[in-house]
């Protein structure tokens, strides 16, 4: 298989840090990060990319699902950049970039769907990662997320970063910081402090790194209970893993509580 071509989308190999969450779900990095290059790759937008490696869900409900990459949900209550329950069956876990198209494609058409059909009724629960790629202007943008979540806009900020014609007026902090002043930030002096904060910059490095660490090498990426999906991919490939990965969750509740009682019965 020829090298794909280098793209401004794909991190040069030498920022990339090295795989660290195990052998067992090294077929999965590869997965990932062979099928993200593919599908959200600039020099073809043009891609079809509902036919990407990492986007197909198998009938088989454990198919593609890589237990170890599930553990990388946090499931905090207290998450500024998350959305839902955290006790929800299912989580998406997204890593994306303000600077990508097609993660504001995503946000734009797909997600606020998701939201209503599947966070709302305490299926779902999405965990933004954020995943800068594109330099400084990307650096800016993903730290002014993480700053706007600190005043619990951090969806608000999401969405007006994400807004049709957003990115091309560029994320310099002046930019950044009228999109905080849009979103309804309330302390921008705050704001403005905690976008240059150590703390900030942190936040994005952990978030980043664990983004390498899964082999993800382009934006947007997700994770659903484990299973990797790269690209920006049509509404029934994410509608289609959530609802396996829901009545997974829901046979294995069912199993362990059909377990207790057996269990109950034999005492």
């Amino acid at each position: 298989m020829p090298t794909p071509k280098k793209s401004a989308a794909t991190p040069s190999p030498s920022s990339r840090k090295p795989f660290v969450y195990g052998a067992v779900v090294v077929l999965a990095a590869g997965l990932l990060g062979f099928a993200s290059y593919r599908a959200t790759s600039p020099d073809d937008a043009s891609k079809d990319t509902a036919t990407s490696p990492a986007a197909e869900v198998s009938a088989d409900p454990n198919e593609g699902v890589y237990p170890e990459l599930a553990k990388l949900a946090r499931r905090d209550a207290d998450d500024k950049l998350a959305t839902g329950r955290a006790d929800a069956p299912v989580v998406l876990i997204e890593y994306a970039d303000f600077k990508c198209g097609y993660c504001g494609k995503f946000a734009r058409d797909t997600e606020p769907e998701l939201i209503e059909k599947y966070v709302k009724d305490g299926t779902l629960r999405i965990e933004w990662r954020n995943f800068p790629i594109f330099g400084e202007e990307s650096e800016n943008a993903a730290r002014g997320a993480w700053a706007a979540g600190q005043q619990d806009r951090f969806w608000e900020f999401h969405r007006a970063a994400y807004a049709e014609g957003a990115k091309e007026k560029g994320f310099g902090k002046d930019r950044v910081e009228a999109l905080a002043e849009e979103a309804g930030v309330k302390d921008l002096d705050r704001f403005m402090k905690d976008l240059d904060g150590d703390a900030a910059r942190a936040a994005v490095k952990k978030d980043q790194e664990q983004a390498y660490g899964i082999g993800a090498t382009s934006t947007p990426s997700f994770l659903i209970n484990g299973r990797p999906i790269a690209g920006a991919q049509p509404d029934e490939t994410f509608t289609r893993a959530i609802e396996t990965a829901a009545e997974q969750a829901k046979a294995k509740t069912t199993g362990n509580a059909g377990g207790d009682d057996a269990g109950d019965a034999a005492k």
